[in-house]
C-alpha cells in the first residue's frame, strides 16, 4: 500500500500509510484499540474505500476497481483470518475450507483434495466432526487453512489469537507464520499480543493515524 488515507468526519484514522511485505515475509502491526488496525485491514479488502491512495495485492492494483472486479481480485489474490474463524459450525473442517473453491466453481473433487492436504499440515481433524465441536485452536487453524486454499498473495489476520488460550495462541500463531514462509504468501497480522508480533519479520505500531516502525522482534 501507498499513501493511504483514510478518516471519518474530522477524525484521521490513517495518514499517508506505506507498507510493502515481500512473498514469504510477513509484518505485524500493533498500536490501542480504535487507533485504526482493523480499518487498515478493511482498507485492504476493499470494504472501506480509502480517502486517497493505491492498493496492490500479487502486483495487481485493487483501489479503483469496480465492485464486481474488486470481488473477483480479492477471491484471487487475498486471504483473510478473523478474530473468532467466522466458519460456519455445522460443516467439518474439510467442507469449511473447501466452500471458497467450490463457490467458484471448482470440482469438488479437486477442491476437498486441496482441503484435506491443507488441514493435515495444519494438524486439524478433518473427518466427520462438525467444526464446531473442535478446540478453539483447531478452529482457528481451520481458519487459516479456508483462508489458503485458494493459493492468495496476501493473507491478511485481525488478531488471530485473541480468542485463544495461551497454548492454543502459541499453536495458532506458530503454524500460521510457518505455513505463509513455506507457501511464500505475504502476511498482514494485527494484534495485541507482542509475542505473535515478535514473530513477524517486520513490526509497526500505528500511532496517532501514522505507521510507525518497530521491529522488536525476531522472526521465528
Amino acid at each position: 500500500m501507498e499513501g493511504l488515507n483514510y478518516q471519518v468526519e474530522d477524525r484521521v484514522l490513517l495518514s499517508d500509510v506505506n507498507l510493502t511485505v515481500a512473498p514469504g515475509e510477513s509484518a505485524a502491526i500493533t498500536g490501542p484499540s480504535g487507533s485504526g488496525k482493523s480499518t487498515l485491514l478493511m482498507c485492504v479488502l476493499g470494504l472501506i474505500k480509502p480517502g486517497s491512495g493505491t492498493i496492490t495485492a500479487g502486483g495487481h492494483r485493487l483501489t479503483g476497481l469496480l465492485p464486481g472486479a474488486l470481488a473477483k481480485a480479492r477471491r484471487k489474490h487475498l486471504g483473510m483470518v478473523f478474530q473468532f474463524g467466522e466458519l460456519l459450525p455445522e460443516l467439518t473442517p474439510m467442507e469449511n475450507v473447501a466452500l471458497p473453491m467450490l463457490l467458484d466453481g471448482s470440482d469438488h473433487r479437486h477442491a476437498f483434495q486441496t482441503a484435506t492436504r491443507l488441514l493435515e499440515e495444519l494438524d486439524v481433524p478433518h473427518d466427520t466432526t462438525p467444526t464446531g465441536m473442535l478446540s478453539g485452536g483447531e478452529r482457528q487453524r481451520t481458519a487459516v487453512a479456508r483462508a489458503l486454499i485458494a493459493q492468495p498473495s496476501v493473507l491478511l489476520a485481525d488478531e488471530p489469537t485473541g480468542a485463544l488460550d495461551p497454548k492454543a495462541r502459541e499453536n495458532v500463531a506458530d503454524q500460521l507464520f510457518r505455513i505463509c514462509r513455506e507457501r511464500r504468501c505475504a502476511l498482514l497480522v494485527v494484534t495485541h499480543d507482542p509475542t505473535v508480533a515478535d514473530r513477524a519479520t517486520h513490526t509497526f505500531e500505528l500511532q496517532e493515524s501514522t505507521l510507525v516502525p518497530t521491529d522488536r522482534g525476531t522472526p521465528a
